[in-house]
């Protein structure tokens, strides 16, 4: 799995998940496969927003399956586009991208939903990320 480069800053990798959140948001909302939306790129991917997107894409039946159950009757279906594709992506990450530290994939989400969502998202993700966290990553790891 293509992972983030550790010398490259914060902000760039900020950048490449923003990038990726785009992407998974305008993939959902235009009802299109990852795959056709990827390559009708007119520029390259980064290579890890390229992981994060196909890779959330792959797993999404799993990681909505996950989130279903860990936010208590509130159906992902319901969820605002934007926090959904936050969530999923986070989950993926979380999940598969071992070498980056849970806090740092958590604060990334959050940050993104400050940004782009509504004001009570950002707790509501980073309440439903830390239960994933405690899902697929081992005690201590973060």
């Amino acid at each position: 799995m293509s992972t983030p480069d550790p010398l490259i800053a914060g902000s760039q990798r900020r950048q490449v998940r923003e990038r990726a959140l785009g992407l998974l948001y305008e993939a959902e909302v235009k009802g299109t496969e990852m795959s056709e939306l990827v390559a009708a790129l007119d520029l390259p991917l980064d290579p890890y927003a390229h992981t994060l997107v196909t890779g959330t894409a792959y797993h999404l039946s799993d990681i909505d399956a996950r989130l279903e159950e860990l936010s208590d009757n509130w159906p992902v279906a319901r969820m605002p586009a934007l926090d959904r594709a936050i969530l999923r992506m986070a989950s993926f990450e979380l999940s598969h991208s071992i070498d980056i530290s849970v806090a740092v994939i958590i604060n990334e989400a959050v940050e993104l939903a400050h940004e782009y969502s509504t004001p009570a998202s950002a707790g509501f993700i980073n309440g439903i990320l830390s239960q994933v966290a405690l899902g697929v990553r081992p005690v201590g790891d973060g």
